[in-house]
């Protein structure tokens, strides 16, 4: 039986040009659509839009600050915000956040401040500048409320900045005390056939510990343990002055965890006023406004107020204090508000050299880094204070190297909850010979003498031979030498003997009030107390106006920008990785990122 498949008729030619036409046409289509979305983006993004604009501010209006993460320097790489008729809230600095209270405390149109930071994300020494901005916008007169579904402590901490708390019914306050954490690796590296040959002087410098050791040295333990203690008792003191309760009965609290308990708990202890849902809110801030509804309700944002033009501006004559901003690791390569990098040094030469400022401050927020960047830092620091003065104000964080450049300025100002310090080098060579014989690899070399290579990464960062004896004590000495350039450059910034400084230094970590006491740091206060000494120092402690240069960068300026763009792209790439591939890069980018001599706090570990 014959089973052949009749043959198919084929398709005419018209049908296939018509098929493959339309194809074609509709590839296009998409294409062009594609290509017009991101044509109409770019177009929002260049044209201000009206969140961009100078906005109006109505009579009876109210700050609503709404703040998660406070920086000294704000990216954003939200690109929704640019499209029309987003009405999301714009990301402020620390310097912006500050100055809109101020705004707000002079501007008869608002009438107080809605307080939202449950998602706080910032260190004490910020979040206590902020707080004492808002302590004193109240001698206005004006209200502060806060709400919040929950409060973690530093949002709490932040919150008793206000007249009235409120909380969600079944909200909690996490008054629980504080830790400090670090991720111990030693044996995570032990089973991927990785060593961390480490380098270091200093009995406290804790930041090798994670690379070497399964839990903390002792001399860790204690520096943190005090620290710690210091940032708890300035927590309890400044909420048990706001609430007008004892610290005994804050502690109490706290020790029988009845931040667990249900929130009716806070009222009993008078940590809140009141258990109300997010919507009532509204209300209660339109009945203290006078209006009659939440409809009624003008609510202005800290954008806003930033944007508003200054009712009195300074002379443009006015002698000029600048102010340069360092956040971040100090690496080379860093870009804005990526970290500190090249561009710090080249920024203070160009101040040194247009000779326009009187005084220039530099707010410095680091755990530290480079040693030799921070040395390239230090001597441009050094070269500029004899042209003009120089005033170091110091974040949450300037220690190892971050107090490295701090110590060139003529003085220094810390906040009481600064952690600084850290007067330390160390240096690591990761050594990845055990994985590489397990891979099968291995180096053939040849040299012309016997330490050809030794400091050479030759795999990924990584050494895949081991150290000779030799080898070591020649790289201890390169790190103890360096050691001792730090006292030298202390030494000579803080007017105190070698010795004196070693006794303070070998790696430990001090707050800033300790700092004062050890002579480490001069002045007590925020940026505003450092501008204010450099005019006094300058001679100008009147009439001046003060260059905060910029403080936030769009996403326009970032993908524009050459200094930017790779590590604006490396976040967005960041973003798409799962949980464990972040820690797998977060070891990777430890282990590399401390290769070489380093002054520095260790990296990820949470200060408070």
């Amino acid at each position: 039986m014959d089973i052949t498949p009749l043959p198919r008729k084929p398709l005419s030619f018209g049908k296939t040009v018509l098929a493959a036409f339309l194809g074609f046409l509709g590839a296009h289509v998409i294409a062009c659509g594609l290509a017009m979305t991101f044509f109409f983006v770019l177009i929002a993004m260049m044209i201000p839009s009206p969140s961009s604009r100078v906005p109006e501010l109505a009579s009876n209006s109210v700050l609503r600050i709404d703040l998660a993460d406070i920086r000294e320097i704000v990216t954003t790489d939200d690109w929704m915000q640019y499209l029309p008729g987003n009405k999301g809230s714009q990301p402020v600095s620390l310097t912006q956040a500050i100055e809109g209270i101020r705004r707000a405390k002079a501007s008869d149109k608002i009438k107080g401040i809605y307080l939202n930071v449950e998602s706080l994300n910032a260190g004490l020494a910020s979040i206590d500048e902020l707080r004492n901005a808002l302590l004193d916008f109240k001698k206005s007169g004006k209200f502060v409320y806060a709400y919040g579904d929950s409060y973690d402590q530093r949002a709490y901490y932040l919150a008793t900045a206000a007249d009235k708390i409120y909380i969600n019914p079944e909200g909690s306050v996490s008054l629980v005390g504080l830790a400090s954490s670090t991720m111990m690796m030693r044996q995570a590296l032990d089973k991927l056939g990785i060593k961390a040959e480490v380098f270091k002087v200093g009995t406290y410098k804790g930041a090798v510990e994670p690379y070497i050791l399964d839990q903390r040295s002792e001399p860790n333990k204690e520096q943190t343990r005090v620290y710690l203690e210091g940032v708890w008792e300035h927590m309890l003191q400044g909420i048990a002055s706001a609430r007008r309760i004892s610290v005994e009965s804050l502690q109490t609290f706290a020790n029988m965890g009845r931040a667990f308990d249900e929130a009716r708990e806070l009222l009993r202890y008078r940590l809140v006023d009141s258990l109300v849902f997010r919507l009532d809110m509204e209300d209660i801030i339109s009945r203290l406004v006078g209006v009659k509804s939440p409809k009624q309700l003008h609510q202005a944002s800290l954008a806003d107020l930033v944007a508003q033009p200054e009712e009195r501006r300074p002379l443009r004559d006015a002698p000029e204090i600048t102010v340069l901003y360092a956040e971040g690791d100090i690496m080379s390569g860093s870009s804005y508000g990526e970290g500190i990098g090249e561009q710090l040094a080249q920024d203070l030469k160009r101040v040194a050299e247009e000779g326009k400022a009187k005084a220039l401050v530099l707010r410095i927020n680091s755990p530290g880094g480079s040693a030799f960047l921070s040395e390239a830092i230090w001597h441009e620091m050094r070269r500029l204070k004899k042209k003009m003065p120089v005033v170091v104000s110091m974040g949450d964080l300037a220690a190892s190297g971050g107090y490295y450049v701090a110590s060139a300025a003529d003085a220094i100002v810390a906040s009481p909850m600064t952690l600084t310090g850290s007067i330390g080098i160390f240096g690591i060579i990761p050594d990845a010979s055990a994985l590489a014989q397990r891979l099968g690899l291995s180096m053939d070399v040849v040299k012309t003498s016997p330490y050809a290579g030794v400091l050479d990464a030759s795999f990924f960062g990584f050494q895949l031979q081991g150290l000779s004896p030799e080898a070591r004590s020649a790289v201890q000495r390169m790190v103890e030498r360096g050691y001792r350039t730090f006292l030298s450059r202390v030494s000579e910034g803080r007017d105190m003997p070698v010795d004196s400084v070693d006794k303070v230094g070998q790696g430990r970590v001090w707050l800033g009030s300790k700092a004062k006491e050890l002579g480490l740091v001069d002045e007590l206060g925020g940026l505003d107390t450092a501008i204010q000494l450099a005019a006094k120092l300058a001679g100008i402690s009147k009439n001046y106006r003060v260059n905060y240069g910029e403080t936030s960068r769009s996403l326009w300026d970032q993908l524009f920008s050459s200094e930017t763009s790779d590590s604006f792209v490396a976040r967005l790439r960041a973003k798409f990785m799962t949980e464990e591939e972040r820690r797998v890069s977060l070891l990777m980018r430890q282990l590399t990122t401390y290769s070489g001599v380093q002054a520095r706090l260790p990296y990820g570990t949470t200060p408070y």
